[in-house]
């Protein structure tokens, strides 16, 4: 008998467990994977910082960016300031040809970083104008964003832009 209550009494406290660190580990998937805050605010951000790329406008762009900015280019390389990245923003502006940025709505994911800011990760469209011409689409690119949460600001601290073996601009 004392066996039969201690068999019951151990298939309890398992059968308890079991659904405790089911709902334990649902529960994570669910907020890791929900849409928070913090996702909108980087959404915003970056809504922000590409309104203002896509109308050279270097007075707002500049806001959004560390002056000890990194940013690695699969094709570009490196720059390690943002004095060298206003100077390549500009010298694109000057060319003439238009060039519109558009975020990929459902790839756009957004993670925390605890005592900084947070991590963009996500894939956008780039087309380009031409003088004369209809608009043409350049290609589909990845980006990583570092953003840096300091008195009250979002700016980017290092940025990695790659996949761009396709890139079309004629």
């Amino acid at each position: 008998m004392p066996n039969k209550i201690l068999t019951l009494l151990l298939l309890s406290v398992l059968s308890v467990s079991t659904t405790f660190a089911q709902k334990t580990k649902k529960q994570k998937k669910n907020t890791s994977n929900s849409k928070n805050e913090l996702y909108y605010e980087i959404k915003k951000a970056d809504s922000t910082l590409f309104a203002a790329f896509n109308r050279c406008d270097t007075v707002a762009y500049k806001k959004f960016f560390v002056d000890d900015l990194e940013f690695y280019h699969d094709l570009g390389g490196l720059t390690t300031s943002f004095k060298s990245e206003l100077a390549s923003f500009k010298e694109m502006c000057a060319r003439g040809s238009n060039i519109r940025r558009e975020l990929v709505e459902n790839s756009l994911e957004v993670y925390p970083i605890k005592n900084y800011g947070a991590v963009e990760i996500a894939v956008h469209n780039f087309y380009h104008t031409n003088k004369g011409e209809k608009e043409k689409p350049s290609g589909t690119y990845k980006f990583i964003h570092v953003w840096q949460h300091k008195d009250g600001e979002w700016r980017i601290s290092r940025i990695i832009s790659y996949g761009h073996d396709s890139m079309k601009n004629d």
